[in-house]
């Protein structure tokens, strides 16, 4: 059996391919000419790389023979006013290319790596399910809209007979994050370059739970569902106070409530084009950070065996110290 791994190069991608190497596995990875491979560096030896891009359906036909399984984790992930076009070209018609090359070739399973953020939230610190209705479009994000998108393409290919999974991974963090998605809280709060913290709160997650819930998705999720991936449900300033402690930074005490957002960012423009404060001081970033993005991942523990055993309580605060250590000792912080 052959398993192919769409955005190995990137966070997610790259520590599920681990994971299945060290199964045993026969692991296919899909990577683009341009992509640099230093995420998986470490098992080039052991996987097959097949060229080509989600945005280019000829390639991906050409990748998926003789492919028996597919994780389709590969997307653009960005919180932001810009992107649109390209966020909805990699996200959702990019998973529409995935899904009928799949479809063609006659793959027996599809897990696709969604988001929180295609899920909703409860507007109250009640965690949500999986049968939270969608609510996030207020929020006038492409990302969030473009992962809603792109599970309403999953859930179709599902009713027409393609065997697929949906997998909802929370705020992940751990070793391997090179592109700095969460681990940019990490690197800018050990710069000193957050000056204060939102008033919400997030679902947060190591990254090698989330890979292992992925694989528990392929072995025993049901068709056409969805799994929330997450771990303990913390504030910002619980996070931020973790962070600060791992690295040894001097806490941050001064809270950002949504009603203030406009005006700090107002009050922040030259400090952001100087690069003297985090660049995630935008407007859809701290909006939705003033927001409880809090979730239970209590369906994939029942229906999956999940076990998000690194992503609570003091465990967490090692999974923090392994990032920060992973960062360091390749100096990238």
């Amino acid at each position: 059996m052959s398993v192919l791994v769409t955005g190995a190069t990137g966070f997610i991608g790259s520590a599920l391919a681990r994971q299945l190497v060290r199964r045993g596995e026969r692991v296919v990875l899909l990577v683009r000419r341009q992509s640099k491979l230093y995420a998986i560096e470490d098992i080039l030896d052991s996987v097959e790389l097949r060229y080509g891009d989600v945005t280019d359906l000829e390639s991906l036909q050409a990748a998926m023979h003789g492919i028996d399984y597919v994780y389709h984790c590969a997307g653009k992930a960005y919180i932001g006013p810009k992107k649109a076009e390209e966020l909805y070209r990699i996200n959702v018609e990019g998973t529409k290319n995935v899904l009928r090359a799949a479809e063609r070739h006659h793959v027996k399973r599809l897990i696709y790596t969604s988001s929180i953020s295609a899920i909703g939230i409860t507007g109250t610190k009640q965690p949500a399910d999986e049968s939270q209705t969608w609510n996030l479009d207020e929020l006038n994000v492409p990302y969030y809209t473009t992962k809603h998108l792109a599970e309403e393409e999953v859930r179709k290919a599902a009713q027409n007979q393609l065997d697929c999974v949906i997998v909802n991974p929370s705020y992940v963090f751990g070793a391997g994050d090179i592109n700095f998605h969460a681990g940019r809280l990490i690197r800018d709060l050990y710069y000193h370059k957050i000056p204060a913290y939102p008033t919400g709160g997030i679902c947060v997650a190591d990254v090698e739970d989330v890979a292992e819930g992925h694989i528990a998705a392929m072995e025993k999720g049901k068709c056409g569902e969805r799994y929330i991936l997450g771990g303990e449900n913390l504030t910002y300033k619980q996070v931020f106070d973790i962070i600060c402690q791992v690295v040894g930074a001097p806490r941050v005490l001064i809270p950002l409530s949504e009603s203030i957002v406009k005006i700090f960012i107002a009050l922040t423009a030259k400090a952001r084009r100087l690069h003297r404060i985090t660049s995630l001081a935008n407007r859809e970033i701290l909006l939705s950070a003033s927001k409880f993005f809090y979730f239970t991942s209590e369906k994939a523990k029942r229906e999956l065996g999940f076990d998000n055993r690194r992503s609570v309580g003091e465990a967490f605060v090692e999974t923090i110290a392994r990032s920060f250590s992973w960062y360091r000792s390749r100096q990238l912080i």
